[in-house]
């Protein structure tokens, strides 16, 4: 199944992290890699200029390697999206 780019998508991927426990913040800034995780926060940060498929992608590959992310409290629909994140995520490193 193709991952879609789009604005709804990123929205269900912000959810995720506020029902996960983490806040989302759009700043400038010169991050590498297009965002910037303050772990004992729990805040994420990502560049406000980006196009919402950088934010995404930046979004998916936060979700994959933080390890605090409180999933039992994600609803059952961010916990399905959650879970197709990281199929996505998988089979893009797999090729």
């Amino acid at each position: 199944m193709a991952f879609k780019y789009n604005i709804a998508q990123l929205k269900k991927m912000e959810d995720i992290f506020k029902e996960g426990g983490y806040t989302v913040r759009y700043e400038k800034g010169n991050f590498q890699n297009g965002y910037c995780v303050l772990e004992k926060r729990r805040v994420v940060v990502i560049n406000r200029f980006h196009e919402p498929e950088a934010k995404i992608n930046s979004m998916m590959e936060i979700l994959v390697n933080i390890s605090d992310l409180e999933l039992e409290n994600l609803s059952s629909e961010s916990m399905q999206f959650y879970q197709q994140i990281k199929t996505e995520k998988e089979t893009l490193f797999a090729k």
